[in-house]
């Protein structure tokens, strides 16, 4: 039967050879970065599988129809030769095994010549094994065909009274053991005079036709070429102009995340491209808006707090000083009066507290904070500020440990801030203490200073250490607290360490404590590269 030799598995290797070669991880990492890129490949894929099921139906159905019209037309031929064949041997008197052996001989000569116009290449006639009468000649075969006759066939055209037909490959026939070729072998038993049955073959080659089928198959292969080219270079130019759009709306989503409000998308059109930019503008706007107003409601703020802390200021001096006189007398007070009198004093010293940290709040909200660099040994710093702590450590019943190295601990920072964020860590673990000790550790290397306070009191969970340096927060606002407070002092001491460029840090476990660590540059502004001391000093035993 006929085939195409560019058959759909070799046309798929052939593809899968190409894809292998072509596709690497640059050209991967393109597909999945760009939606106009992966379409066009994908309507190529697409475009080749319906090439190639294109073909292989176009080559089955033209192979089917040429085999069929072939085969009808070689079995009427072949049913004529033998019809003459038969009538010569039937009309002959050849008497002897000479004379039959040479009209047998001039038969097939005689088909051979005149059956080759219709495309057989090969006459043979063969001696049938199941008929051992009369005289016997020898047979007249082709040693290159005769091995295309099998020995199925021999008996099946033996047998039957018709002519028989089978579909064969004459390519190693003809020398051509690589390449195949079709043909139709025929055959059909005659008579020969007094030497009995003989089988007459006929073949047929069908080279002529697979020629044109190949010839067909490779003008559709050419003829596709150039649209398998055409059709991803005009997915792709027709996609990336579609997504120009899109990829104008991604970026000035990026630059509006970065924080440039103003960034808007041109409209132009209106199909749907024009509807997302449109969405996105006025979403761009809305939001430009929206922000625009926190912030003048946030500088508002701002302004208020700064403005009635400095208003505060004025007649709270003046309180202060009433007060102190009164206070400087209270021992000629009455006791009810005596009492009031100190309630009063420390309520004073709380209010003077709390105006003195919203004012510095204010200052890093205005952005107005500055330092005063000077070289500090972080050890003096600590011992200094201990020891100003040691009355309130003795009312709490907290015992304080310090341990400071033998070497200088030297950085460059504001003495007065980071004094302030030390008090506000120590005066913070003895409130949480519960009686137990407060640890102190300082550490340096040649990069980073770190402080780091330790209790072991109530301590702490982790969502309350993410939450601790907010402005206001209280872990537990039923707390009694000695000191007071207004809920900035580790929001402030937080902002002193973040203008050194520090990191001030918090853990803890609840019913196992808290622990801050302070962790500074030597060089302030400088990051911080390097931790002196860890969080939590369990981390050191694993």
């Amino acid at each position: 039967m006929l085939h195409s030799r560019m058959s759909v598995r070799a046309i798929c290797d052939r593809l899968l050879l190409v894809w292998t070669s072509v596709v690497k991880w640059r050209w991967f990492h393109a597909i999945r970065s760009s939606l106009s890129l992966r379409a066009a490949v994908t309507l190529t894929v697409a475009g080749v599988l319906a090439i190639v099921l294109f073909g292989a139906a176009v080559s089955t159905q033209m192979r089917t129809n040429v085999f069929e019209a072939r085969r009808t037309q070689v079995l009427e031929d072949a049913s004529v030769r033998f019809s003459v064949a038969q009538g010569f041997f039937d009309q002959s008197t050849a008497s002897n095994s000479d004379q039959v052996q040479e009209t047998a001989r001039q038969v097939v000569e005689s088909i051979r010549s005149s059956a080759a116009g219709a495309g057989a290449v090969s006459v043979l006639l063969l001696r049938s094994e199941h008929d051992g009468q009369g005289i016997r000649i020898n047979e007249i075969a082709d040693p290159a065909m005769e091995p295309v006759i099998s020995s199925e066939f021999r008996t099946a055209v033996i047998e039957s009274s018709h002519a028989q037909w089978q579909s064969v490959d004459i390519g190693p026939a003809l020398g051509n053991a690589s390449d195949s070729l079709p043909a139709i072998l025929v055959g059909k038993t005659v008579n020969l005079p007094r030497a009995g049955t003989h089988g007459l073959y006929i073949v047929y080659s069908l080279g002529h036709d697979q020629a044109m089928i190949d010839t067909v198959m490779n003008v559709l292969i050419l003829a596709s070429t150039p649209l398998l080219i055409a059709v991803p270079i005009g997915a792709f130019w027709m996609l990336h102009h579609l997504m120009r759009p899109v990829r104008r709306t991604a970026s000035a989503a990026t630059e509006l995340a970065g924080g440039n409000l103003t960034v808007r998308v041109p409209e132009s059109g209106s199909d749907e491209m024009s509807d997302l930019a449109h969405a996105f503008n006025n979403m761009a706007a809305s939001l430009q808006e929206k922000i625009n107003e926190y912030d003048m409601l946030s500088k508002f703020q701002q302004r208020f707090v700064s403005d009635v802390s400095h208003e505060l200021r004025t007649p709270l001096t003046t309180i202060r000083m009433a007060e102190e006189m009164i206070y400087d007398d209270r021992e000629s007070l009455g006791p009810a009066a005596k009492r009031s009198v100190e309630l009063l004093h420390g309520q004073v010293e709380r209010f003077e507290s709390m105006l003195a940290d919203l004012l510095e709040i204010s200052r890093y909200d205005a952005q107005a904070a500055l330092l005063d660099l000077e070289i500090c040994d972080m050890r003096l710093l600590v011992e200094k500020v201990v020891a100003a702590h040691e009355e309130l450590a003795q009312k709490l019943d907290v015992r304080v440990r310090v341990h400071l190295p033998h070497e200088q601990c030297a950085a460059e920072a504001d003495a007065r801030r980071i004094e302030r964020v030390l008090r506000n860590l120590l005066v913070n673990a003895l409130e949480h203490a519960e009686k137990t000790d407060v640890v102190i550790d300082v550490a340096c290397d040649n990069e980073a200073v770190a402080v780091r306070v330790r209790d072991y009191g109530i301590g702490m969970t982790p969502e309350t250490a993410q939450r601790v340096f907010d402005r206001f927060y209280r872990a537990d606002p039923a707390r009694t607290r000695t000191t007071g407070g207004t809920g900035l002092g580790l929001s402030i001491a937080r902002e002193d360490v973040a203008l050194h460029g520090g990191i001030l840090q918090a853990y803890g476990q609840p019913g196992q404590g808290a622990s801050f660590v302070m962790t500074l540059p030597v060089s302030a502004g400088k990051p911080v590269r390097t931790h002196p001391l860890v969080l939590w000093e369990e981390e050191q035993a694993s």
